[in-house]
């Protein structure tokens, strides 16, 4: 990873996301930011890509309907540029709003689709299925 760039997560989803592949990714796109992004689930922030593109047009948060053709939702782990930093105008920037739409706006984010496993730890709901998957040995996260 070239220096300066640097990777950071929400820590609230448990993914099987090869972090090393993500770097390379962002390493051949050239933009300042970049994310892995997992099949689109309603209610999270969603955004389209076309069969063959990483480019991100437009990214829109928790979008109404019944879901988009080639939608995926942002999988919480991301690569970026220090120069991402600027899409940052104050302490109360939310991170998803601005700096993500600009980015997608100027042709600077892109996304690494990922077609493994990615689960939300949002509810009670999730923490269940999560912790079932590690009783029952399952848990296609956990490499040690």
């Amino acid at each position: 990873m070239k220096e300066g760039t640097f990777c950071l997560t929400y820590g609230d989803g448990v993914s099987d996301v090869d972090i090393t592949a993500s770097i390379a990714f962002h390493k051949e796109t050239k933009g300042v930011g970049y994310f892995d992004c997992s099949a689109a689930i309603r209610s999270f922030w969603n955004f389209t890509l076309g069969e063959e593109s990483s480019k991100i047009d437009t990214f829109k948060e928790k979008p109404k309907g019944d879901g988009v053709e080639n939608a995926w939702i942002n999988g919480g782990f991301f690569v970026v540029e220090p120069e991402a930093l600027r899409y940052i105008s104050e302490d109360q920037t939310i991170w998803e709003k601005e700096p993500l739409e600009q980015m997608a706006e100027n042709g600077q984010l892109s996304a690494f689709k990922h077609y493994g496993f990615w689960q939300a730890m949002d509810t009670l709901r999730d923490k269940q299925v999560l912790e079932s998957l590690c009783s029952e040995g399952k848990a296609p996260w956990k490499i040690w």
